[in-house]
């Protein structure tokens, strides 16, 4: 009896704590609230001595509904949302960045918890595009997400198909 209690009383700040997924991700707890809008596709230009990351989020080989919300951190804090077909982009100072994306959702049965990661080096004036590819199929379930670098023109050309996404952190 002592030894469980001594188990219990070590490890609850150990479950109490706020963890990231990776460490290139922010806090698991997170969430946020994404709306896409289809009509909407602007893109940008990065500011002087910055670079512009686009995020494109494509379930074009996700067979279920409904469609994920995935969130994209860059260095451990999250910097946005996606949902279904959609993109957005933000800057990023020039250097090393570690990314990465993850479903808000919980645990998938399974499949632990759909994570990817990515680095990037950036330079000021460049734009960087990542796709994050959601798939799922409907008999077999979870296949996977992966988070890659884009060629710019591809980039854009599937952002373009795709919608715009906003989104704000949910209480």
């Amino acid at each position: 009896m002592k030894a469980l209690l001594a188990f219990f009383l070590l490890t609850t700040p150990v479950f109490a704590q706020d963890t990231a997924i990776a460490p290139s991700c922010g806090p698991d707890n997170a969430k946020f609230e994404v709306k896409t809008e289809s009509r909407q596709h602007p893109f940008d230009q990065p500011v002087a001595g910055k670079a512009l990351v686009y995020f494109v989020e494509d379930d074009s080989e996700f067979g279920s509904i409904p469609k994920p919300t995935t969130r994209i951190a860059l260095d451990g804090a999250w910097v946005g949302a996606t949902h279904g077909d959609s993109y957005f982009y933000f800057t990023v100072d020039p250097g090393e960045h570690h990314l990465c994306a993850s479903w808000q959702t919980a645990v998938v049965l399974g499949a632990g918890h759909p994570t990817a990661a990515a680095h990037l080096t950036a330079v000021a004036g460049a734009l960087y595009f990542f796709r994050v590819k959601n798939k799922w199929e409907r008999d077999f379930g979870f296949k996977g997400i992966s988070l890659q670098p884009l060629d710019p023109d591809e980039g854009q050309l599937l952002a373009s198909k795709f919608a715009y996404s906003t989104f704000h952190p949910k209480n």
